[in-house]
């Protein structure tokens, strides 16, 4: 130690300065940096659409308000059952009994786990494919239209040619994903809905909250609540719609709202699922003067 104080006192006056200088400002230098980079704030919501495809439509005047990528293809997760309802009501009895078959309970939830040979009202497992969005609800439906599922697929992708829905593939009645057998695109989803919207029925149940389904003779009974959130949200006016969910797809919707005597129809596709239900109201208050 003494060696290195000898060492020290011994350098030049102009060496030692340069040395303290060097010290020390390696000190303010770390100090400036602490300072320079404070924890960072939290981010502010981005506004905006955030969507990968979205659409707002004003039926009405047929004047696109809104688009972003609407001719491109999506998955259409359970939004598919637009397509599914829609032809149970033009086909079938609102008022009469379908059963169930044992393929229609081995699908994936969402589900109401439906046991083989119950039998349900068609109005009950079109609010259960609205509301709850149940998969096998669906499969019970297209096999009563159709008599099997592979058949009624051939029907809803004929109706969807019928409607212009040219750019829409479907392989089931539910939505599940199967890459590059099914998809739609927002464009193409909002005539499907538009279509469903002539239904009295269909514009009716997609108004619900909650509901309560039972098998024939009361054997069980289904709670159900509808997975649109925009019904809870204590916005001025509802949006009426049909949401829709898979990892693939992430978080969809379609669905409606009236300006004066304007229908308009709005969906998004692709979402981040915090994110849906900002981009929905953001399209309607800004594009169309909506306010919620």
């Amino acid at each position: 130690m003494r060696r290195l104080n000898r060492g020290f006192k011994g350098m030049s006056k102009f060496i030692r300065i340069f040395i303290v200088l060097i010290v020390l400002g390696g000190s303010v230098s770390s100090a400036q940096a602490r300072v320079s980079h404070p924890r960072r704030a939290p981010v502010a919501k981005i506004a905006g659409v955030s969507a990968p495809a979205a659409l707002l439509w004003n039926v009405t005047q047929d004047k696109v308000l809104f688009a972003k990528n609407a001719t491109r293809k999506v998955y259409a997760a359970s939004t598919t059952k637009v397509m599914t309802v829609l032809l149970a009501l033009e086909k079938l009895s609102l008022d009469q009994y379908v059963t169930v078959s044992a393929r229609a309970t081995q699908v994936p939830p969402t589900k109401l786990d439906f046991q083989p040979g119950e039998q349900y009202l068609v109005r009950d497992l079109i609010l259960a494919c609205l509301l709850k969005s149940a998969n096998d609800a669906a499969i019970v439906l297209a096999e009563a239209v159709a008599g099997s599922q592979e058949k009624f697929v051939e029907m809803m992708n004929q109706k969807a040619q019928d409607l212009g829905a040219k750019d829409t593939l479907f392989a089931n009645p539910n939505g599940l994903p199967i890459p590059t057998k099914q998809f739609t695109t927002a464009r193409d989803m909002a005539i499907i809905f538009k279509e469903a919207l002539k239904n009295d029925f269909f514009q009716k149940a997609i108004t619900f909250r909650y509901g309560t389904i039972s098998s024939k003779g009361g054997g069980r009974r289904h709670f159900l609540r509808s997975h649109n959130k925009a019904l809870f949200l204590h916005w001025k006016q509802d949006v009426d719609g049909k949401t829709g969910f898979t990892l693939k797809a992430k978080s969809c919707f379609v669905g409606y709202i009236k300006k004066g005597n304007d229908l308009l129809i709005v969906d998004v596709f692709g979402c981040k699922t915090n994110r849906r239900w900002d981009d929905i109201k953001w399209m309607l208050e800004h594009y169309a003067g909506v306010n919620l």
